[in-house]
């Protein structure tokens, strides 16, 4: 019987113990205003910390995400984040929020990845085709068509991309579990990178010709400096 009793209760612990790391410890003060000046401050997450004492309602406040963004580019689509950079009050409560816009008859956020955040997405204006891909070996497609009002998730890690394929502008906000999940767009990161990845590993990789990815490069590489 006490044996018994010692096994359930080491499967209590070890649940009880898989439950609490499984996500982060809860701050121990109520917020962490970022500052980039370092003098009298706390280094916490990435930012120095401000005097709780001088901290401001304009701190934690961001106007402008009404405002259309920018679409005239070579993907149609314009991100504008709210992240620790904009709002220094994030710092530490591990949330952010970004609206996108897509330029009509697609409009596409390249496909990337938020190495640091889970997003969830609402569309508000337009018809989006979303998707993601599960990670090796599988290479499985998750994918669907959102109309306004409709709601998806992209898991943390995962390369995902939204397409406008109607012929209106569209407008989704997406919020990301970070209050900095940072952005790999893939394109940019295998092809525009400084320096370049030897093409003979590209070409291989990607099973192309080599002049074609030197063309690649060069056009990514010109976008990306």
């Amino acid at each position: 019987m006490k044996g018994v009793q010692f096994l359930v209760a080491f499967v209590l612990l070890a649940l009880a113990s898989k439950l609490v790391s499984a996500s982060d410890p809860g701050p121990l003060q109520d917020f962490c205003v970022a500052i980039n000046d370092t003098k009298d401050g706390v280094f916490v997450n990435g930012k120095f910390c401000k005097d709780p004492k001088l901290a401001t309602a304009e701190d934690f406040f961001l106007p402008g995400l009404n405002i259309p963004g920018n679409t005239s580019n070579q993907v149609g689509s314009m991100v504008t984040p709210a992240n620790v950079q904009q709002i220094p009050g994030l710092n530490t409560l591990g949330i952010s929020l970004v609206r996108i816009d897509y330029a009509p008859y697609g409009g596409l956020n390249p496909p990337h990845t938020h190495p640091r955040a889970t997003e969830i997405l609402v569309v508000v204006e337009g018809t989006l085709s979303v998707g993601f891909v599960t990670s090796n070996t599988d290479n499985r497609l998750f994918t669907k068509v959102l109309y306004p009002g409709d709601i998806f998730v992209f898991p943390e890690g995962m390369i995902h991309f939204q397409f406008n394929i109607g012929s209106t502008n569209a407008v989704a906000f997406a919020a990301l579990s970070s209050q900095n999940p940072w952005v790999i767009t893939i394109a940019n990161a295998v092809f525009g990178s400084d320096p370049a990845i030897n093409p003979d590993v590209l070409a291989k990789a990607f099973q192309l010709d080599q002049n074609i990815v030197k063309q690649l490069q060069s056009r990514f590489w010109w976008d990306n400096n």
